[in-house]
Parts: C-alpha cells; sequence; structure tokens
C-alpha cells in the first residue's frame, strides 16, 4: 500500500520568517520555490532589458520594477526579475507602506533563466503569471541565448532567436530589442 506524498503549505505571512541567505523564495499556490541567487550574466541580461523597457516606457505611466513581486493572497508570492505594471497601479499610487498585493495590472513578466530556474520559470511561474492575469511573459534562456514569448492571447509559446517585440498599451510604436545585443560581450557554453 502507497502512501501519497504530500508537501507543507505555506502563505505569504509565512514567507515573511524565511532566511535573507540569497536564494529566491517563491509561493505558488502555497507550494514553495527555491531558486539560488542569480549568476552575473543574468544580472547584465536583467540590466539591459530594464534600461530598455524603461526608455521605451519614459512618461507613459507605467513602471518597471527590477525585483518586484506578483502576489494574490493568501499563498502566491511570485518574483519575476522584470515586471513592468500598468500604469496607475496600484489604485491610490505608490506609498512607503504600500504592498505587492496592491498591484492588479500586470502587462509583462520576465524571467531570466539559469540552469537552476529553468524548469521552475518555464513549468510552473510563466503558466501562473498568465492564469494571474499578467498580459505577457517573457523567458530569456541564458544557455540557449534566445527568449520565450508567452501572450494570453496569442501563441502559448514562440522562440525568439533575433528581436523581441512588443507593443505596450496606449504607445504609438512598438519596442524591438536584438536579443544579439542583450547576450553582446558576453560568453555562450556551460556555465
Amino acid at each position: 500500500m502507497s502512501m501519497p506524498l504530500t508537501a507543507p503549505r505555506y502563505t505569504l505571512q509565512d514567507l515573511e520568517s524565511f532566511p535573507d541567505d540569497g536564494y529566491v523564495y517563491e509561493l505558488l499556490d502555497g507550494i514553495l520555490l527555491v531558486t539560488p541567487a542569480p549568476a552575473p550574466l543574468h544580472d547584465v541580461i536583467s540590466v539591459r532589458l530594464t534600461l530598455r523597457l524603461a526608455a521605451y516606457l519614459e512618461g507613459s505611466g507605467a513602471t518597471v520594477h527590477g525585483h518586484g513581486s506578483v502576489e494574490v493572497e493568501p499563498a502566491t508570492h511570485l518574483e519575476p526579475d522584470l515586471l513592468v505594471v500598468a500604469p496607475g497601479e496600484p489604485a491610490g499610487g505608490v506609498g512607503p507602506r504600500t504592498k505587492w498585493t496592491e498591484y492588479r495590472r500586470w502587462w509583462l513578466a520576465v524571467e531570466i533563466s539559469g540552469r537552476g530556474s529553468r524548469i521552475y520559470d518555464r513549468d510552473h511561474k510563466t503558466p501562473a503569471y498568465l492564469a494571474i492575469g499578467v498580459e505577457e511573459v517573457w523567458r530569456i534562456d541564458l544557455e540557449e541565448r534566445c527568449a520565450y514569448l508567452t501572450r494570453r492571447d496569442g501563441p502559448k509559446v514562440d522562440r525568439r532567436t533575433d528581436t523581441l517585440t512588443w507593443h505596450a498599451p496606449g504607445l504609438a510604436e512598438p519596442l524591438t530589442i536584438s536579443i544579439t545585443s542583450l547576450f553582446e560581450g558576453t560568453r555562450a557554453g556551460l556555465w
């Protein structure tokens, strides 16, 4: 006779007591996801994307968060590497006590997938973001040096090796980013 395997369930409140040890602790419907701290290549790509997104969105009212969270009470806390939030979010504006649970309109979540996070990012976090209401998810794969785009109202997965194109609501022109330029000056290969 076999016993079913049960995993402990956590809440956002439980997450507050986890150590600040360099690991990334996230919750997906109460299930704990733990990934290692990002490597330097991850940070290079993150900064390059942040700068391009921020320049594109300048004056639109939308905000780019380099360390944001998509939280839904009581037990979902996901930390995309970049998060673009619609203008006017959260309702009432951002203040010193603003919580991530107050945000409800996410335009874009970006995951930069290294070997320690690829499976979580692809198989668990991307579908969760879309189910929660994020409009589009980019997964930048550091090993394959490409991007995977997933939209709520479009092809489920679109693998891109040349350019990323994104048209933010209300903006006249789309943003186009060369994937080659994201990886310029970095080394390919096993890590």
